[in-house]
């Protein structure tokens, strides 16, 4: 009897089902990864490199009576700090924490009473907000007409009309600068009312209703639940406010230009005088780059602060 031996025979191992969907996912990341690199080279160009070679320039003696920059250290920061660039930084911040607590204050308020059945208050949202379109520029130029000096500006033409004493508004130190804070608060209260009106339109009327059926009060209502609702909104105003003030420039450029006697100087305006009037370049530079850490710093803090306030809400 012949026994047959079989060969087995070689089966062929299953397709490898998770090779492909893995490839496929990683060329398709990669080619993600192509359309981020316009946005990351403009973002290079526009902001690192700049950035880079202003910390740089903050270190060298670079001025218009100098072709040749020498690196100096530390030392135009020291300068600063033994100069009169304390004052402007002092006022910079008095400027930012009065126009901040200013705009939240009355921009709450007034978005409390358009979020309600009033009468016309889409043309009343509408005026509120129409300065925040208007570039800050003209808007210095147009109040610098109105309180200008005696016998010229429009407010003292009135005065002068119903024989009351011309006043010199922005020759004096105190009035100057209070023009200034008024100004901002005029123009950005508008912005701040929006995103407040935002925040009580989100809500949920159904907390207001059980509120009310358990007899809380207006007050009450609001506190407790409007309130702690308004957190995230609360925190954007604050951010933006914080940061605007402490950049403000061209109110005070157009107004009056860090006078009278540098009662109104800051530090965006030490930092274009530094370096558009008296071409010290470097020192400039060295300034830019202060103001940018304490608006960095300040503006952490504060985003710690008020994200925790968040949580607790």
């Amino acid at each position: 009897m012949t026994t047959t031996i079989k060969t087995p025979v070689a089966v062929p191992a299953p397709p490898n089902r998770t090779r492909g969907p893995r490839r496929r996912r990683s060329s398709v990341g990669r080619a993600l990864w192509w359309f981020a690199v316009p946005a990351v080279a403009v973002y290079l160009l526009i902001v690192i490199v700049p950035t880079v070679q202003g910390g740089y320039m903050s270190m060298t003696d670079w001025s218009a009576f100098k072709l040749d920059a020498t690196f100096v250290g530390f030392d135009n920061f020291v300068t600063l700090f033994q100069g009169d660039s304390g004052d402007a930084a002092f006022r910079t911040l008095f400027i930012a924490i009065i126009t901040v607590v200013a705009q939240n204050v009355l921009g709450l308020l007034l978005a409390v009473v358009l979020n309600g059945r009033l009468r016309g208050r889409n043309v009343l949202r509408t005026i509120i907000f129409a300065p925040m379109v208007v570039s800050p520029l003209v808007v210095g130029y147009l109040f610098k007409y109105i309180f200008g000096p005696p016998n010229t500006g429009a407010l003292n033409v009135v005065f002068k009309t119903f024989g009351l004493p011309q006043v010199d508004f922005l020759g004096n130190p105190t009035s100057a600068l209070w023009i200034i804070i008024l100004v901002i608060i005029w123009q950005f209260t508008g912005s701040t009312m929006i995103i407040y009106l935002a925040g009580l339109q989100g809500v949920p009327p159904e907390l207001l209703e059980a509120a009310s059926l358990d007899g809380a009060s207006t007050w009450k209502k609001f506190w407790y639940v409007t309130r702690p609702l308004l957190a995230p909104a609360v925190t954007i105003n604050l951010m933006i406010g914080l940061i605007g003030g402490l950049k403000v420039f061209d109110q005070i450029f157009a107004i009056t230009g860090g006078g009278p006697a540098g009662s109104t100087e800051t530090i965006s305006t030490l930092i274009f005088k530094n370096f558009s009037q008296y071409g010290y370049y470097g020192l400039s530079a060295a300034l830019a780059i202060l103001l940018a850490i304490g608006v960095a710093i300040l503006s952490l803090i504060q985003f710690a602060v008020l994200r925790r306030q968040e949580r607790n809400s």
